[in-house]
């Protein structure tokens, strides 16, 4: 008997506790936004009713466990993400999987880079990722164990310094410069990882996350692995699905100045491309939850959700 996994990424967009400061430009959430928030992420993931979920911006993992305590479908689903430094000056984001498949190892936060991947010199923290990926291996019913890495590369957000601002064009260059050579750097250091890691566990690997960047940009391709051996590339979910139409395909994820695009990605190792010879699966389809974007909920993500729809061969 065929068997059908569900893996899905979820940029939740500041997931925290009411009354926190994130930002300079963003008011504290108030109580009742709180409570609309966490009811509409609690419907969404309910309606995605994916096995594994990948999560971003989450401020706060006691707040993504008050969700999955919402929701019908997750009470007793596994939650593995990592809390930033309580001592910290704010809250800072990070990642979390969740998973109603059993693990096969603990989680583990991937904070550093690989020891020949760095930042150039002079960068603020130039050996560590912005978001520490996350990494746990989740077993199948068939008894395959499958390498989940859970992502969020840096935003294109401009990386000014000291007392540098937008009002000059050449400063908001520069910043902007700043933030491509971390991303494609934080690019550089998974795709690092992730042949490591196809050479120790030899397992399949399904990477889901918001790459902040469209599937065919450079930084996106170094993670695919491009140019590399066969059975380290990864692909994108979207492109070997089997019932991709290129006359209907509307998928995105976000809506940015009247602009679609998708930048939450969910990427496959070769064991589910059925057009390579030791395939183990195939993507069946894959699922953009989107419409939230064009209907302005002020609880809502501002990114689509992306749900993969995987089929393992008998």
């Amino acid at each position: 008997m065929q068997e059908e996994l569900r893996f899905a990424t979820f940029n939740t967009f500041n997931l925290a506790p009411p009354g926190a400061r994130l930002y300079d430009n963003l008011a504290p959430t108030t109580a009742a936004e709180y409570e609309a928030k966490l009811d509409w992420t609690a419907h969404q993931l309910d309606l995605i009713n994916a096995d594994v979920i990948g999560f971003q911006e989450i401020f706060s993992q006691s707040v993504l466990a008050e969700v999955l305590r919402r929701t019908r479908r997750y009470h007793d689903a596994h939650h593995i993400g990592f809390d930033p430094d309580p001592g910290a000056a704010r809250l800072t984001p990070s990642v979390a999987l969740v998973s109603r498949l059993p693990l096969a190892e603990p989680g583990t936060e991937l904070g550093t880079f690989p020891a020949n991947v760095t930042m150039p010199a002079g960068s603020r923290d130039p050996d560590r990722f912005t978001r520490a990926p996350l990494h746990a291996g989740v077993i199948a019913p068939s008894g395959v164990v499958i390498d989940v890495v859970v992502v969020h590369l840096k935003s294109r957000r401009p990386d000014y310094r000291s007392s540098d601002s937008g009002a000059d064009p050449h400063l908001y260059a520069l910043a902007c410069l700043r933030s491509l050579i971390r991303r494609g750097t934080e690019a550089t250091a998974l795709r690092v990882l992730l042949t490591d890691m196809a050479h120790t566990h030899r397992r399949p690997r399904i990477v889901l996350g918001d790459f902040n960047d469209v599937a065919d940009s450079v930084t996106t391709e170094i993670v695919l692995g491009a140019g590399t051996p066969l059975d380290e590339r990864l692909y994108d979910a979207s492109q070997v699905q089997r019932r991709l139409d290129h006359q209907r395909h509307v998928g995105y994820s976000i809506l940015h100045d009247t602009r679609h695009s998708t930048i939450d990605h969910i990427l496959v190792s070769p064991e589910f491309n059925p057009a390579l010879p030791d395939a183990i699966g195939e993507v069946i389809d894959v699922v953009y939850l989107n419409d939230h974007l064009n209907l302005g909920l002020p609880e809502a993500s501002d990114h689509g959700q992306v749900l993969a729809r995987i089929r393992l061969f008998d």
